[in-house]
């Protein structure tokens, strides 16, 4: 790790790039882009009309029939070059992200590296895109699969991982022959230019890579685009319903990443003081401002009475400051607006009847006193009808709830609305397995706070975490860029006489 961040020089508008270059739009609307930490507008971001949208999925579509007919070798070649600036620039990218989303370095530092897995993955698309094949699957007749890129594909990407949620999608789909369009957050938006220059740098065609920054415009503009054959999306489950559901209806391949409410079970043989490490970095780390972020303690028997007094005292003394400071263990809130909306959530909280064991509203940080920043939030006796629980606050706000057994807490869990992450600590190898078979749940963790998978393992929750059929990443990703062709073939030497009027057999 670097001893003091590097400091990149970024441009006062972020624009869109377009064909291999930074294409600017000055009658288009604009929007300042935050310093969480100081609360202060650093720079503006442009916010895309439909013909910024129409511009790039043109220039998407030149580029995808050469690009597509690429030997996947050479491909992958393209994306080893653009690992390796990734690997040499790593800290600017962080630096950038912490800039504009607030998390603290060290943790930017750890997303881009997992974007960075993703992208190594994706290195391997030669064996990725291997087919099957029968030889004799009839008499005279053999069959191979093979799989072929989409086309023109779109990623819509959320504000608190601007680069590795992105790298959940482009490296893939553009590994697989696809061109793509990533619409980042317009809040962070810095880090998506950034790469782009990086992947032009390692040799990427003009027009396989693309860039639109903008709001709602620009992502019915890429729903609405005939030619745009997929969409990735992750955000919230509303969003999420809504992306699938009207690209569905157009015809278009989906997968739609939602909401979350993660619920860590402590049982009573769990170690007390692994849980609250568990428990505190995964609902304190990134303010909270994370899909897989532990936001409900499910305690088990007695053991909230032994959890609750250390939680708080580790809630009360966070290190929460600019997340510059490589000593800070939190930073700010991504916005004014999501702040006073976790605040909000707070009161509701007391006004429902939870006890408020640790309160982090209105915290000023010295120095940084109009920042966005609030302090961890500890809530206990918290019942599964209030709006606390039911309700993704998606910030450093911990509830939590009591279970009597381990059956109560796996119930309570399976019956809420969301299943995207879980986790349980314990020593019991039965009830271990017991809850990794029976929790409904798509990413579970045994010991494990955020069980986030690998690269190669893909990511995606269930119920109204995940609206599609396939997970981000990984293998799935890979199936979700690309669509399977079957060929079957034989030779005339092999073909009887006469018309065939029955369905062909193996015989």
């Amino acid at each position: 790790m670097s001893k003091h961040p590097p400091m990149p020089v970024l441009s006062n508008t972020v624009s869109h790039w377009i064909n291999g270059q930074v294409v600017s739009d000055a009658s288009a609307r604009a929007q300042d882009v935050f310093n969480p930490a100081t609360g202060q507008p650093t720079r503006k971001v442009e916010l895309a009309t439909l013909a910024t949208v129409d511009a790039a999925v043109a220039s998407a579509r030149a580029a995808f029939p050469a690009w597509s007919d690429m030997p996947p070798i050479r491909r992958a070649r393209i994306m080893n070059n653009f690992l390796a600036l990734l690997n040499e620039r790593k800290d600017e990218l962080a630096s950038i992200i912490t800039q504009e989303h607030g998390k603290v370095f060290t943790d930017a530092q750890g997303e881009v590296m997992r974007g960075i897995d993703i992208v190594e993955f994706a290195c391997g698309a030669p064996q990725l895109l291997k087919g099957d094949f029968t030889d004799q699957v009839s008499t005279g007749i053999d069959n191979w699969t093979l799989r072929q890129s989409l086309g023109v594909v779109a990623g819509i990407t959320p504000f608190n991982f601007p680069c590795m949620v992105p790298c959940w999608m482009f490296p893939v789909a553009i590994a697989c022959g696809n061109t793509f369009i990533l619409k980042p957050s317009e809040r962070d938006p810095s880090a998506s230019i950034f790469m782009a220059e990086l992947f032009k740098e390692a040799g990427l065609p003009d027009g396989v890579f693309n860039v639109v920054q903008g709001d709602k415009v620009a992502v019915d503009g890429l729903l609405e685009h005939p030619d745009v054959k997929a969409i990735s999306f992750v955000g919230s489950t509303p969003i999420a319903q809504y992306i699938y559901s009207r690209g569905a209806e157009l015809g278009k391949r989906v997968q739609a990443l939602g909401g979350a409410k993660n619920h860590m079970v402590v049982m009573p043989d769990a170690d007390i003081d692994q849980a609250v490490d568990g428990l505190i970095g995964a609902a304190y780390g990134s303010a909270g401002e994370r899909c897989m972020a532990i936001s409900v303690a499910v305690l088990v028997g007695d053991v909230a009475d032994k959890i609750i007094p250390k939680l708080a005292e580790r809630a009360r003394t966070l290190k929460i400051k600019n997340g510059m400071e490589l000593d800070a263990e939190m930073g700010p809130i991504v916005t004014r607006q999501a702040l006073e909306r976790i605040e909000g959530y707070i009161e509701i909280g007391v006004k429902e009847g939870a006890t408020l064991v640790v309160d982090g509203r209105g915290l000023k940080v010295p120095g940084h006193e109009q920042g966005f920043f609030t302090g961890g939030t500890l809530f206990d006796n918290v019942t599964s009808e209030m709006r606390i629980y039911k309700e993704e606050i998606f910030g450093p706000v911990l509830v939590c709830v009591r279970a009597k057994d381990f059956a109560q807490a796996v119930e309570l869990i399976n019956a809420h609305e969301f299943g995207n992450g879980v986790s349980c600590y314990t020593r019991d190898g039965n009830v271990a397995r017991e809850f990794g078979r029976r929790i409904q749940v798509g990413m579970v963790g045994i010991n494990v706070p955020i069980p986030v998978p690998m690269a190669w393992h893909g990511f995606g929750g269930w119920k109204k975490s995940l609206f599609g059929d396939m997970h981000a990443y990984g293998e799935e990703g890979v199936r979700f860029y690309t669509k399977q062709k079957s060929i079957m073939q034989r030779w005339p030497e092999t073909i009887g006489k006469g018309a065939e009027f029955v369905m062909p057999t193996a015989k």
